[in-house]
């Protein structure tokens, strides 16, 4: 089979690679770039373990092909943060509880970052709804949701401080 070309901004740098035509995003992002934050969960975009943010919006990596995402702007959860700064998601999560065995946590923290770009000011139930696509077997989502709540109400403080 014949490789691609692929191009691809990850992170905010800019990457390219040889890729097979029916090459999952997920592996590419974990065995080519060494990106190991999304997981492999199901492999059936059921868990959402693999989301990563695709132009603009939520997509589940285990199920889009290398080939589609090419030219594409991504942002995993390796993107959202430093070790040294944490992004608020990140640090509310730590503080709220919102994570236990962290499996599902990568996924959940990029899928709440989208979430509150699209809604700043999200109502528990719309947080509920909008994190509908990502399992957790270990919590019972309270600390998730406290989380994304909390999340949500320092970035609208701090926007406001801004202005």
């Amino acid at each position: 089979m014949s490789k691609m070309h692929i191009k691809l901004t990850v992170n905010g740098k800019e990457e390219e690679l040889l890729a097979e035509p029916r090459e999952l995003l997920i592996y590419v992002l974990r065995e080519r770039l060494n990106l190991t934050g999304p997981h492999v969960g199901c492999e059936t975009s059921h868990c959402g373990a693999c989301t990563v943010e695709m132009n603009g919006k939520s997509v589940k990596s285990c199920t889009v092909l290398a080939a589609q995402a090419n030219g594409a702007e991504i942002t995993t959860i390796e993107g959202l943060g430093t070790p040294d700064e944490l992004h608020v998601l990140q640090k509310m999560f730590k503080e709220h509880h919102g994570l236990q065995c962290g499996y599902c946590t990568p996924g959940m923290i990029t899928r709440a970052h989208r979430l509150l770009q699209e809604n700043p000011n999200p109502s528990e139930e719309e947080v509920r709804f909008g994190m509908a696509g990502n399992l957790c077997r270990c919590t019972g989502y309270q600390n998730i949701v406290k989380s994304i709540m909390a999340a949500a109400a320092e970035m609208n403080s701090a926007k406001e401080a801004a202005e």
